[in-house]
């Protein structure tokens, strides 16, 4: 167990919370780091983020990481490298604020971060935010070294040793054919009083350090030429002849060979200077470029073909066959065309023409759909890649052509999108981002592509689903096309929801549930095409698939799946029976940032863009190939046009305050709670024979309760301790929502009326999380109440609070959660609305979601359609005491009230 317990603390993984904090803890399934590694980044991390990132740029710049922690090393070292390229005052021992990289830079490094833990809060501002925790980082340890800035980044590592920075000079010399280029190094011998560095030739500083005492002061401003020339051949002959402390003639083939090494003295500490003309620092270069797209293709779909061609081109000019054919008889190095310096890799140039033609010419008949948008984006998947041929990205350039440009950038920017619209049909108003979510999923389909739309739960997936099947059947009668019905694969529990949205928002669409909870499995088995053919949207449970083979023999308009992590697993039966079936376009649905988990990215493209990401060891062999450039953004960039995720904390999204939604979540009844449920119901007929009067009240209220506890959990009635997760339907349920809410790393109330629920509940919400939350009942002391109240307001690892309806419903102010779980139902709306605000009030910044479970086919769900349907009832009856009143009905109302609906209220 010690052992176990050690190795986890040795598994941490980094993970970006919603508030854009970042966080190092423990994971079972993370790398392991080495042991001292491992102990200084906790510890680091332990006293904040900019602590932690501070040591990972500084320490480990030298380790072995995981690609996550390399990605955030790179990004803390380069605030390390800007800090030693401050011009430091000498013995200066104070804070140094380190300027930010433009808003460019953090961008760039967003863009190619690897999948991680809250990849979704990561953005420039963040960057940014984290860039300046380390500022404030770096000015507290700085004070407590009592050390100057110099001799503390000696403690860290010996590449950030830095007493003045030395510059290698580069010009060009025209007037000199033989030795067209001069080189001098020069050193930074302080600020002039404006502020800029001061440069001076080399051979200064040795006049300058002549005296006594300061021998130690050149040693230190030449260690980083000496560090250079253990691997440069040329340099280190240079120093020995005394060569660097003069101005020098150079051949193109000498200016070569420095540039070759740019990489090498810059890492050594050296600061290179070029000719200014040189873009980047570096001459020009002929590139090898690919386009792809440029027409669209004669038919649509992912079987598509798309147009290939290529040309040679110089800074954008495009090279003749003569100067091509003159480059390569040159060889490697600088040239002289077209009056100015051209740098050659006769190998890379010669490699790349010859891939370009061999895709030109496989590409003769046209580009499959798949293997194009993998080219543009840089993800091939046939072994040539980052980590293989890295060079060759300097000397190609494979873009998309205009057409394929143009859709790329709808998908990647859905609101500039042409208008389309379900009109009328739709019984609401779509909010902006909404309009263009059903703008963005249209031009997938019409396209006969796929798409994953992840926004977060509570931003209407479904209505922008339904609003994309109104305008299909607007634009179908429209055209007088032949009917092509399309299906809906939910879980069980979410039936009914959708069920209900639809008739709601879009009661023009012909709906059928197949699923024995809406019809008899005879009449499900018997559904054949035909009769599919006359709905426009087949509703059926991912459990009832393997038992409807019939659903896999139709070819569908369009086949969506709700909860897509439920096909995340690809060896997985239903995940397979889901991608069997036949569509014109695959839509996934999911509130979970799918781009964070490899495996669950891979199966769910597998499902709405099969090929793309090629076959799942393909695909494992690409990323390890990524990883081990840590250069993710190949990836990124082959995926991100066909998932849109918008998020609540978004203000582009959501301008205005926050929206409390309301949300029923529908759940089924155990066989052991069915069992219990008619149970009760035969004891209940047979005890109000006998029963009258006040007896008669107290029974009612008495078996009233019960079928709330059993509604519950078994256990909750029979007071076995067990608590099983199988034995519940509402512990299912609150599984699926809650591992959502998990992966968003958002917080939740769940509110129960049972003292006995609270403590079983908090342990299951535990294993969902990983970690403790907090619970809040009656027995809970008064004085402790406002300090549970505060850890779950402060600290962002409590992500879960259970409360007791009654000593949580009021008076506390829980404005950290964003979602409220009403685990079993009061009967009472202006008690459950009271208890809602205990986060939804002043002071909340997320939109909140409130979700209230309701077992369907028992009287919860007739309770529940009696507040629905009966509000001036409710406001006259319930609010006044529920239970009371119900005791007051007949003996039949009441059995017909409680009975169960076994078909409603099983998921079989």
């Amino acid at each position: 167990m010690q052992s176990s317990l050690t190795d986890l603390s040795l598994r941490l993984a980094l993970q970006l919370s919603p508030r854009g904090h970042l966080l190092a803890l423990p994971q079972a399934d993370a790398t392991l780091l080495a042991e001292k590694t491992s102990t200084e980044l906790a510890q680091a991390f332990g006293r904040g983020a900019g602590h932690g990132l501070l040591q990972l740029g500084s320490n480990c710049v030298d380790h072995v990481l995981p690609p996550v922690w390399g990605w955030w090393r790179d990004f803390a070292a380069s605030y390390v490298t800007a800090l030693c390229a401050l011009p430091e005052v000498a013995g200066a021992a104070k804070p140094f604020t380190v300027a930010l990289p433009t808003a460019e830079r953090l961008e760039a490094r967003v863009a190619d971060a690897p999948p991680m833990q809250g990849a979704e809060y990561l953005t420039a501002q963040v960057l940014a935010a984290l860039w300046q925790d380390m500022d404030t980082a770096l000015a507290v340890e700085l004070a407590a070294s009592a050390l100057p800035l110099q001799d503390f980044l000696k403690t860290r590592h010996p590449i950030w040793n830095m007493v003045g920075r030395v510059h290698f000079n580069l010009a060009e010399n025209r007037k000199d054919p033989d030795y067209p280029f001069a080189f001098l190094a020069t050193y930074t011998a302080g600020l002039s009083a404006a502020g800029k560095a001061q440069h001076q030739p080399l051979s200064r500083a040795l006049a300058e350090f002549a005296g006594a005492g300061q021998q130690a002061q050149l040693l230190s401003l030449l260690l980083p030429v000496q560090r250079a020339a253990t691997h440069c051949a040329w340099l280190d002959e240079m120093v020995k002849e005394g060569g660097i402390y003069h101005p020098l003639r150079w051949s193109p083939e000498q200016a070569y060979a420095f540039l070759r090494d740019v990489g090498q003295l810059e890492a050594a500490g050296i600061v290179v200077r070029t000719p200014g003309v040189w873009k980047a620092g570096r001459p020009s270069r002929p590139s090898a470029k690919g386009s792809v797209g440029a027409r669209p293709p004669s038919l649509l779909g992912a079987g598509a073909l798309l147009d290939f061609s290529m040309e040679v081109s110089l800074d954008g000019e495009t090279l003749s066959a003569a100067d091509i054919t003159a480059l390569l008889k040159g060889g490697d190095g600088l040239q002289l065309l077209r009056g100015r310096w051209v740098e050659v890799s006769k190998k890379s140039l010669e490699r790349l023409l010859q891939r370009f033609e061999a895709i030109e010419k496989a590409a003769a008949n046209g580009l499959p759909f798949a293997e194009a948008l993998r080219l543009v984006a840089g993800a091939s998947l046939d072994g040539i890649g980052p980590a293989d041929e890295s060079d060759d990205a300097d000397w190609s350039e494979l873009v998309a052509g205009p057409w394929l440009a143009q859709t790329l950038q709808g998908l990647r920017q859905p609101a500039g999108l042409a208008c389309v619209s379900p009109g009328a049909a739709l019984k609401a108003t779509l909010r902006p981002y909404q309009e263009a979510g059903v703008r963005w999923l249209y031009l997938l389909t019409r396209l006969g592509l796929g798409a994953c739309l992840a926004d977060d739960m509570g931003l209407g997936k479904t209505i922008q689903v339904l609003s994309l099947l109104l305008v299909l059947q607007e634009e179908s009668a429209a055209a007088k096309n032949t009917h092509q019905p399309s299906l809906l694969v939910v879980p069980a529990s979410l039936l009914a929801n959708w069920a209900a949205e639809a008739a709601r928002f879009a009661p023009s669409l012909r709906l059928l549930v197949a699923h024995p909870s809406a019809m008899p499995m005879a009449d499900l088995k018997v559904l054949d095409a035909s009769q599919l053919a006359t709905h426009d949207l087949v509703v059926t449970s991912y459990g009832s698939l393997a038992r409807l083979p019939e659903l896999q023999a139709v070819q569908w308009r369009l086949v969506v799946v709700d909860e897509a992590q439920a096909i995340k697993n690809p060896g997985a039966q239903q995940t397979r029976q889901v991608k069997k079936l036949l569509a014109g376009s695959r839509i996934a649905l999911t509130g979970t940032p799918v781009e964070n988990r490899l495996s669950d990215l891979w199966s769910i493209f597998d499902f709405t863009h099969p090929g793309l990401l090629g076959s799942s060891k393909a695909f494992t062999q690409f990323t390890k190939r990524l990883a081990q450039a840590e250069h993710f953004g190949p990836l990124r960039s082959l995926v991100q046009p066909y998932i849109l995720r918008r998020m609540k904390t978004d203000k582009r999204v959501i301008a205005d305050l926050p929206d409390k939604t309301e949300l029923k979540a529908f759940c089924h009844l155990s066989p052991a709670q069915a069992a219990l449920y008619q149970r009760a119901v035969k004891e209940l007929a047979a005890a109000l024979e006998d029963t009258g009067g006040m007896q008669r009240k107290g029974l009612v209220l008495s078996y009233l309760m019960r079928f709330k506890q059993i509604c519950n959990h078994p256990s909750q009635w029979l007071g076995d301790g067990a608590w099983a997760e199988a034995d519940s339907g509402k512990f299912a349920r609150l599984r699926e929502l809650v591992e959502v809410i998990a992966a968003k790393q958002e917080k939740v109330l769940v509110f129960t009326q049972f003292r006995e629920t609270a403590e079983p509940l908090a342990a299951f919400l535990g294993s969902i999380f990983g970690r403790e939350g907090l619970v809040l009942h009656g027995g809970t002391p008064v004085a402790k109440r406002q300090a549970l109240v505060k850890r779950f307001q402060d600290d962002e690892l409590t992500p879960f609070f259970v409360l007791s309806i009654k000593a949580g419903g009021a008076g506390l102010n829980l404005t950290a959660a964003s979602h409220v779980i009403h685990f079993d139902r009061w009967w009472n709306p202006a008690v459950e609305n009271q208890a809602t605000d205990r986060a939804f009030r002043i002071g909340q910044k997320h939109n909140v979601l409130v979700h209230k479970f309701v077992c369907q086919g028992t009287v919860e769900d007739r309770i529940d359609q009696l507040i629905e349907s009966k509000k001036q009832l409710v406001q006259d009856v319930l609010e006044g005491g529920a239970e009371l009143q119900l005791t007051e009905l007949s003996d039949a109302e009441l059995l017909n009230l409680v009975r169960l609906d076994i078909h409603t209220a099983q998921d079989n």
